[in-house]
């Protein structure tokens, strides 16, 4: 007898530190059902593209990320036609980048930051989302051969939008606003795996130790109310101390992104389901 066929992964239309979609065999088994699936931490995207529920609540604190979001829910092809004029090959060069970046960090044409955004999300080095004390991006030329336009990518995440709420907002105020029916899947930024890393920073906000324990604490009391929380962090001792409380799942993936090719070995990772049989 022959299995079912199951059903191709949708990409991301971003490049992200941290992204989902090569551990997604990982984490959807884990997503009880539910009327509506709330993200805290929206990143790419991944987990919002592949899965089924009937509404979504996408938020996450950098405005850069959910403007860009919100824009191509709202306008689709006309905004995915306006982006694509940032990818040429005269725009492929670390002189324009810098000037582009420049203009994304001074201009204050929300639709052309969106725009400029995902220029330097597949411009920039490895598709780090940085940030300095200033709130200025401030991410390197990648030199890329021929960075690649994600037109087919966007158009998927436009139809898939309709179905969503974007929001910029603080994890805290996201998890309170979960009501019966929802699951909540958070992706924070990771706790390092030893005293030399230090957390992405995909905000001007630090996200350390004590929003690690109140992501934790918050995801208990959610659990409470019958809203299952899953969450996905590093596996070290730390993770499984302040989720204790919770049914905790291990896995191993291999690194994508390290400045030294010869460090990209396997990372233990875990997730901790609250609430949930």
């Amino acid at each position: 007898m022959s299995t079912p066929e199951q059903p191709r992964l949708v990409r991301p239309f971003l490049k992200w530190a941290g992204n989902k979609y090569r551990v997604l065999k990982h984490i959807l088994p884990r997503l009880p059902a539910g009327e509506q699936l709330i993200e805290p931490f929206a990143g790419s995207c991944a987990v919002f593209l592949n899965t089924d529920y009937s509404h979504y609540l996408i938020s996450d604190i950098n405005p850069d990320l959910i403007r860009l979001f919100k824009l191509l829910q709202r306008e689709g092809e006309c905004f995915i036609a306006y982006a694509q004029q940032y990818f040429t090959p005269k725009n492929n060069c670390e002189q324009r980048f810098y000037q582009l970046r420049h203009q994304f960090n001074t201009t204050a044409d929300r639709r052309k930051k969106a725009a400029l955004f995902l220029y330097l999300n597949r411009h920039g080095y490895n598709g780090l989302c940085r940030y300095n004390k200033a709130r200025q991006f401030n991410v390197p030329f990648g030199r890329y051969k021929r960075p690649y336009f994600p037109e087919r990518e966007m158009r998927r995440f436009h139809l898939k939008a309709q179905r969503a709420e974007f929001v910029c907002q603080d994890f805290r105020t996201t998890l309170m606003q979960a009501q019966h029916g929802s699951i909540i899947y958070a992706d924070p930024p990771y706790i390092p795996l030893n005293g030399t890393s230090r957390f992405t920073s995909y905000s001007s906000e630090a996200f350390g130790s004590r929003e690690q324990e109140v992501l934790a604490e918050t995801a208990e009391l959610v659990a409470e109310r019958d809203i299952p929380v899953l969450i996905s962090n590093h596996d070290t001792p730390y993770a499984r101390k302040i989720y204790q409380n919770a049914t905790l799942f291990h896995f191993n993936i291999q690194r994508s992104i390290s400045c030294n090719g010869q460090q990209r070995n396997e990372a233990a990772e875990l997730l901790a389901l609250f609430g949930a049989d």
